[in-house]
């Protein structure tokens, strides 16, 4: 990922950025350079589990010049969008998962890797009732395993 962001153009996007700009017009996010360079890095490539930092890295890397904040505030804006999912391993631990449908997942601990398991393939046969006057939304199975 040694690609140059320098000229993005945030009015007529080049064809490379085309399947970025279209996700962030979709989710109604106006399409910066930063969301877009970001965007990009996200959603080429297939699906992908990262950590802000991880992300701030693969940035860099890039030469897209952002901060580890506003790569926060980026993943923040795209999960409210639904762009992507937010996966909580542990306090203050987050990856955020471009895979979108909804599945589970393997913690590979000490390594902090996410795996994605299909839904059909985890069986929750019994859930208590939720608290008066919720629903509920999902639910998520994060199984933690170590590697030999």
């Amino acid at each position: 990922m040694a690609k140059s962001f320098k000229d993005i153009s945030t009015t007529g996007a080049q064809r490379p950025f085309a399947d970025a700009l279209g996700r962030l017009k979709e989710a109604g996010l106006r399409p910066t350079r930063q969301r877009l360079a970001l965007a990009k890095l996200l959603f080429d490539g297939g699906d992908q589990h990262v950590t802000a930092e991880q992300l701030h890295v693969l940035a860099r890397d890039a030469s897209v010049s952002v901060s580890l904040a506003t790569v926060y505030n980026t993943l923040h804006q795209f999960r409210e969008s639904g762009l992507l999912r937010e996966v909580v391993v542990g306090p203050g631990r987050s990856y955020f998962d471009t895979n979108t449908h909804d599945h589970h997942h393997f913690y590979v601990e000490p390594q902090g890797e996410l795996i994605d398991i299909p839904m059909e393939s985890v069986e929750v046969s019994r859930l208590p009732t939720p608290p008066e006057g919720t629903a509920l939304g999902r639910v998520d199975v994060i199984i933690r395993v170590n590697r030999n």
